[in-house]
């Protein structure tokens, strides 16, 4: 009986035991369903729709990219990549304690990682990577330490990498490339014993490669370029047998390569160490690296002849170019012999080094050869026969050496050659027709040779060029129309100096596209087309030393891009066209040497006799006085006719204006003794203009001088009596915060100059005629106006709207970021403008921006990005849709507001949206807007105006630099816009970024 008893007790304790079992595995099941939920619940746009399975008509376990252990029936994979998925990663994931594999790279997440991520201990393969994700990398990562593979390349990381990963005893792949990651490389990922894989390229990183690097012993792949490193590579590195792939390009490491690398690296299959500072020779044991398949030492200090290749069997990428190599003599380029039997050679650069001897004839035996560059070298002799060979040739160019002989017709059979380039050659003969055959090119450079005879029509057969350069050669004949009628011109279009005759086509026209036409120094004659006003993309037309005659065509006036203009020593006659003036990019017009008659303007470019030539014009009168011209006489239609009677009238008129005067002052002096003038006093002001002086510059303040109205009273254009253009604003003072607008912008001015900031000349504060008080304030006249009106252009009859390019863009809001740095850092008291916004943004003659309306600005005593305690009586301070969110809700003035303010023009200026567009509402705004199309969709925000022009500048560069400068801007915006006021980026870092951004562009 006691058996029996605790037999059962013994069963009853034991199903009891597995009851409770049930329930916990019920429970971390239930706490896996949840974590996914709220996983799910962080995404903001599924746009694919598959996180839509992720509900209770399944079991979790059954949900899109979700596996499980059929153990435990615990999440142990979950693969969600590539699913154009936005949203934040949720802390909950830390609740997948079973999970082994998170796959969520190539989406659109952003936020910080976070620290919950490290309670994965049985993580082993975690991927992150080609997201928008901020912040530092979690030290606490580290409790994943099963880890195999950490990816977090392509995301917005900072800061350094964490001591903390050097725990990872298990990691074989790091991959942190294209971050912003800071500091150098810690001495600790030495430790790492397991990795073989390390990719660190395009971030921060400085310093020197710690030599702790060379303990890696299983490290086979290398990629740490586009960084800062410099120093030397620690020879240790040189230990790591299994190499395969060492890359350490555009950094600014030194030292030499090793003279037996390829002994020591054996396996190597790709070297790459351009951009850098390496000195010495190509040493010759790199031939026993068999495997070798991409070899880069290009940009450095290298010199000495290149080694025999003849092993590199496998050897498709050689770029050696911009060093020193070669000795400017015969058999430099014999190693080209070593590698005949390389038939998969595909790219092949040498170009700037100090190559000379003979073209080789073996070239001609690279059957796979795509790219092919050789120029700005001293290599001489004839192309050799057998070119036709290479006819998987894209881009061939031989420019600047000592090159002789014709051009073999045999070129016509490279069909996919998209760029040739023979420029600063000897080549001789005439240009071979077959050259029309390559109907793939784009780029044609034959300028600085020795061709003659006439240019072949069938090159208007190559509709795909975008520039064509045949000048400095000995051509002539006409311009056949077949030429000027590519309409895919573009970039250039360059026949000058040559032996050109006859008309210019009047096909012209269809270039409308081309951006530089040059035909100067020939023997062209005729008039100038009136098609060559369709041309309206021109910015450079060269024209001069030729024999055009006739008058400039009026059609001209719609090239109103034009920077250059050049019509020198040619027959024109008739006048200088009036229309030049409204040129607003126009640089040089030279004019000179025509017979050219009639008035010369005044207005826009003519006021600068530097930039415009108008001599040897012997019937020009008029003009401004540096010009030297006779003044205009022209001769009165009613000479003698004055009678006694208009003599009379103006006696009695100069009585009645004498009485009239006199009244005034008498009006003026009684309404004085009630009404005083407030006392102001500008330093820099020369004298205080009165109010009649004003009345008469504007012509009594007439409508036709009016530039603008805004809040506190209306902008009119004056001339005073020294000629000079003025601005005057006049204030309503039945605004009830007129007066103490102008006493703040009265003091602001006074106290602050920078060349970016709109200068104020002088005040008036008197009374007018009525005796009514007046006050304006007198500027400095912008003759290209507001950036308003050139981001917003309103259509105007027989006028094309006027336009922004990328680069003047780029250049207002550097212009505006630098005056707003001195207003808040560059003075002894912070200076906040309070009314950041386009309209109040000014442009001179050369489009450089001037930040004025100074009318809510405030003085702060102590310099300082923190809310104010100072009061203000104009209630929001600025404008709707450019005020910052805090000020709404009663918060105090800072400079941190100002940085919203520029943070949203900014994105207006270069997406050409309104911060008040009809589109936006108060949850989605200019900020959200530009945000989410961050980093892979930004051309879907560019303004129209851009998109054509951003595509010329990608065709003209690397697409990455544009494409990247764009999402740069796009991103300072954006920090500078943030919500919450201390997350805002300050105008230092937010000036320095677009001057970089500036200087990649250039």
């Amino acid at each position: 009986m006691a058996v029996f008893l605790a037999s059962s007790n013994f069963c009853i304790y034991v199903t009891t035991l597995f009851l409770c079992l049930g329930c916990i595995v019920g429970a971390t099941n239930k706490n896996d369903q949840l974590a996914l939920l709220e996983i799910k619940a962080k995404m903001t746009s599924d746009p694919l729709g598959v996180l839509s399975s992720w509900n209770s008509s399944a079991h979790f376990c059954q949900w899109y990219g979700v596996i499980c252990g059929k153990r435990h029936t615990r999440v142990t994979e979950l693969n969600l990549n590539s699913l154009l998925l936005q949203g934040s990663i949720s802390p909950y994931l830390g609740n997948l304690t079973f999970l082994r594999v998170l796959q969520l790279q190539d989406n659109s997440l952003s936020h910080d990682i976070p620290h919950e991520i490290g309670r994965l201990r049985r993580l082993q393969f975690l991927d992150l990577s080609d997201n928008m994700l901020t912040g530092e990398i979690p030290a606490n990562i580290s409790g994943c330490s099963n880890l195999v593979s950490l990816g977090l390349s392509s995301n917005r990381l900072t800061g350094r990498i964490p001591k903390e990963l050097s725990s990872l005893s298990k990691l074989r792949f790091l991959f942190i490339d294209l971050n912003h990651l800071t500091g150098g490389i810690p001495p600790f990922l030495g430790n790492l014993s397991c990795l073989e894989f390390l990719q660190t390229t395009r971030n921060n990183f400085g310093g020197s490669m710690p030599e702790t690097l060379g303990k890696l012993n299983r490290l086979y792949y290398m990629s740490m370029g586009s960084n800062m490193f410099s120093g030397i590579v620690p020879s240790s590195m040189y230990n790591l047998s299994y190499m395969r792939v060492f890359c350490v390009p555009e950094n600014r490491l030194q030292a030499t390569i090793p003279s037996n690398l390829g002994n020591i690296f054996p396996n190597l299959v790709e070297f790459n160490i351009g951009d850098n500072q390496f000195t010495g020779s190509i040493p010759a044991s790199l031939s026993n690296a068999s495997n070798l398949e991409r070899l880069t030492t290009a940009i450095n200090g290298l010199s000495g002849n290149v080694p025999s290749l003849e092993k590199l069997h496998k050897l498709w990428w050689l770029s050696i170019s911009t060093n020193y190599l070669g000795t400017a003599r015969d058999g430099d380029l014999s190693f080209f012999s070593s590698v005949t039997n390389v038939t998969s050679l595909v790219w092949c650069s040498i170009s700037a080094n100090n190559f000379g001897g003979l073209l080789p004839a073996f070239i001609t035996n690279f059957t796979s050869l795509s790219i092919l560059t050789m120029d700005e070298n001293q290599i001489s002799g004839s192309i050799p026969s057998g070119l036709g060979n290479l006819i998987n040739l894209e881009l061939l160019d031989v420019g600047n050496n000592r090159l002789v002989g014709v051009i073999p017709e045999e070129i016509g059979k490279l069909q996919k050659l998209n760029k040739l380039n023979l420029h600063g050659n000897k080549f001789s003969g005439s240009i071979p027709p077959s050259m029309g055959n390559l109907t793939s090119l784009c780029y044609l450079n034959l300028h600085q040779n020795n061709l003659f005879g006439s240019i072949p029509p069938s090159l208007g057969k190559c509709q795909n060029l975008v520039s064509f350069s045949l000048n400095e050669n000995n051509l002539s004949g006409p311009i056949p129309r077949e030429i000027v009628s590519i309409s895919s011109l573009a970039i250039n279009m360059n026949l000058s100096h040559n032996y050109l005759t006859g008309s210019l086509p009047k096909e012209m026209g269809i270039l409308t596209n081309l951006g530089t036409f040059d035909v100067s120094h020939n023997m062209l004659s005729g008039e100038i087309p009136s098609t060559l006003g369709s041309c309206t993309s021109l910015e450079f037309l060269h024209m001069q030393r030729n024999f055009f005659q006739g008058a400039i065509p009026a059609t001209l006036s719609s090239l109103k891009g034009l920077q250059v203009l050049d019509f020198s020593h040619n027959d024109l006659t008739g006048t200088v066209p009036g229309f030049f003036q409204e040129f607003r990019f126009l640089r040089i017009l030279n004019l000179s040497f025509n017979d050219l008659e009639g008035m010369v303007p005044i207005e826009g470019i003519f006021k600068n006799a530097s930039a415009i030539s108008v001599a040897g014009n012997s019937k020009l009168c008029g003009g401004i006085a540096k010009f030297q011209l006779p003044k205009c006489n022209f001769k009165e239609t009613r000479k003698g006719k004055l009678t006694l009677s208009l003599k009379l009238v103006i006696a009695a008129s100069g009585a009645l204006c004498v009485a009239l005067a006199s009244l005034s002052l008498f009006i003026l002096v009684s309404k004085r003794k009630r009404v005083e003038p407030t006392s102001i006093s500008l330093e820099y002001s020369p004298f205080r203009i009165a109010y009649q002086s004003l009345c008469n510059a504007t012509e009594g303040f007439s409508s036709s001088n009016l530039l603008g109205v805004g809040s506190f009273g209306s902008v009119y254009k004056g001339i005073l009596q020294d000629e000079k253009v003025v601005a005057v604003k006049v204030l309503n003072l039945l605004h009830p915060a007129a007066s103490k607008s102008f006493k703040g912008e009265c003091k602001v001015l006074r106290n602050v100059r920078h060349r970016n900031l709109v200068k104020l000349m002088t005040v008036c504060s008197s009374v007018d005629h009525q005796g009514n008080d007046f006050k304006a304030l007198v500027y400095e006249f912008m003759v290209n106006g507001n950036l308003d009106g050139w981001l917003h252009p309103m259509s105007i009859t027989n006028e094309s709207p006027r336009s922004l390019n990328f680069r003047q863009r780029l250049n207002i809001a550097i212009d505006i970021a630098s005056a707003l740095e001195y207003l808040h850092h560059g003075y002894q008291s912070p200076v906040v403008h309070c009314d950041l916004k386009p309209s109040n943004v000014l442009l001179d003659g050369e489009m450089v921006g001037h930040l004025g309306d100074f009318g809510l600005a405030r003085f702060f005593p102590q310099a300082t990005n923190s809310y104010t305690s100072e009061s203000s009586t104009i209630g929001v301070r600025g404008s709707v849709g450019y005020t910052a969110p805090e000020y709404g809700m009663g918060n105090e003035v800072s400079t941190w507001g100002d940085m919203y303010s520029y943070g949203i023009l900014l994105l207006e200026i270069f997406t050409g949206k309104r911060p008040t567009d009809e589109m936006f509402n108060d949850s989605f705004n200019l900020h959200n807007y530009t945000e989410t199309a961050l980093p892979d969709e930004v051309e879907k925000i560019l303004n129209p105006s851009l998109a054509q022009e951003i595509k010329e500048e990608i065709s003209r560069r690397d697409s990455h630099v544009v494409e990247e400068c764009l999402i740069l801007i796009f991103e300072i915006g954006v920090a500078c816009s943030a919500e919450v006021p201390s997350e805002r980026m300050n105008i230092t870092d937010a000036t320095a970024k677009l001057q970089v951004i500036k200087r990649k562009l250039s």
